[in-house]
Parts: C-alpha cells; structure tokens; sequence
C-alpha cells in the first residue's frame, strides 16, 4: 500500500502511520485529520524509511505485524539513532508483547481494537512531552549535571562524561529529568506517572518499571547493580547523585 491521498495542515504535527491493513488505514486518516494532524500512511518498513528520508515526521503510529520487517525490529532500528515517538498499535495484547515494545524503545502501546479518542489522547500526551506550540517561547532552563552526565531540558538532550549524546525516549527524558529535579527523594510509582504525564497518564506502573530499567541501561555502569537510579523496597525510587546546575 503507497501513500495515500493528503491534505496537509499548516504547523501541525506529522504522523507517520506504519500500517498494511487497508481498512484501518482509512479510518486512522479521518480520525488523524479531524484531530487536527496530518497524517502519512505506509504499508511496509520499505516505505516508512522512504518517507522518513524524505519529509519531517514528528511522530510514528507502527503496527506490530508488518509484510517485510516486525514492529519490534524496526522500533528498535529507528531507536539507534532517533528519539522519534512511537506508539505500538497491534492486535496482541499480551502482557509480554508490551513489555517487549517498551524495551525496544516504544512510548506505548495500544491494542487492536482501540477507541480512537483514547488513541488521540496518547498522541497528544506524547506530543506534549516533546514539543512546544508555534509561536511560544519558553525560557531556556538551566542544565542540570550528576555524576560527570548533563541533562539539557531545552533541547532535551543527555550527554555522557565524555560528551556524548545519549539517545533517549520521550518517556526516557522525562524520567530522568524528574529524578535530576528530585534528588534524594523517594518517588512512588504513581508519583512518577502523575509528575510525567499529568492527568492523562498513558503507561502503567509495570511499564514505570521498564522504562527505568532502559535508562538504566544508559547510564549506570552495571545496570543489574544500579548506584544512579536505586529500587526502594515497597516505596519505588530514588536518585542518588548530587545535582548541580550548569
């Protein structure tokens, strides 16, 4: 299936829909445009890398079962070198298909068949989390740096001690950012999604769980023994290191 028909709409966000059922293509497009955005929609691997070497795609929709190449292999192809937004959107519900698209560098999950207002609402919750409104200018914040690593809020960049960019996801960012801005305090499970995502919290608590497991990954020097990010028996978590800004 080739691109489909598009209107474009001026300074709204561009989503790229990896998708090869024809039928739930169309009624992503009305559901896509009605809410404001403007979509693009692909039917295998092969044409979603045309598309995102070609146009500015702020956002990806990817289906888990796809003609030439899984969602969980391109999540984690997009993942080495992007920190595009990606929702998994999949008819396997199970628990450990989710768990895997989280580790893979997913920012949700939504199952097959969903309600479309709910799949709106993760997108924009997504969204928030990484872009600011045409037109608004926000005050540069100030770097925040924590055992030899440098978290830079405005351009929503991590480097190492040795100045390395650190690709994150949305989700990711936001995590560590709550921790550098909370240092020493213990953070409950339902205190992190509440300090995250606010109101329209997307994952649950189990998920919390993977996604601090991915940046610990990141930035601990054994991630099985973790000094930077520790496990709080029955609380949640705490950030040890001291925090100072740049």
């Amino acid at each position: 299936m080739g691109l489909l028909p598009l209107v474009p709409l001026r300074a709204k966000a561009r989503i790229l829909c990896v998708e090869d059922d024809a039928e739930i293509a169309r009624m992503l497009t009305e559901v896509l445009k009605e809410s404001g955005f403007e979509p693009f929609f692909v039917g295998s691997a092969k044409e979603m890398d045309a598309v995102l070497d070609q146009h500015r795609i702020d956002f990806v929709l990817l289906d888990l079962m796809l003609p030439d190449e899984d969602g969980f292999s391109i999540c984690r192809r997009l993942r080495a070198h992007s920190s595009i937004p990606i929702v998994m959107v999949t008819a396997r519900g199970e628990d450990i298909d989710r768990i895997v698209g989280l580790e893979m560098g997913a920012d949700d999950y939504v199952t097959k068949p969903f309600n479309s207002r709910e799949l709106v609402a993760r997108i924009r919750t997504v969204l928030r989390r990484t872009e600011t409104a045409p037109g608004l200018t926000r005050l540069r914040e100030r770097k925040l740096c924590f055992a030899g690593w440098q978290i830079d809020p405005t351009p929503r960049e991590l480097h190492d001690p040795d100045g390395i960019r650190i690709a994150l996801t949305s989700v990711e960012f936001d995590l560590l950012l709550v921790f550098c801005r909370n240092p020493g305090q213990i953070l409950t499970r339902e205190q992190l999604i509440e300090l995250t995502h606010g109101r329209l919290a997307g994952p649950v608590e189990r998920s919390i769980d993977v996604h601090i497991s991915r940046i610990r990954q990141k930035i601990e020097a054994d991630p099985r023994d973790p000094s930077i990010i520790k496990t709080v028996r029955l609380g949640g978590y705490v950030f040890t290191p001291d925090v100072v800004q740049a």
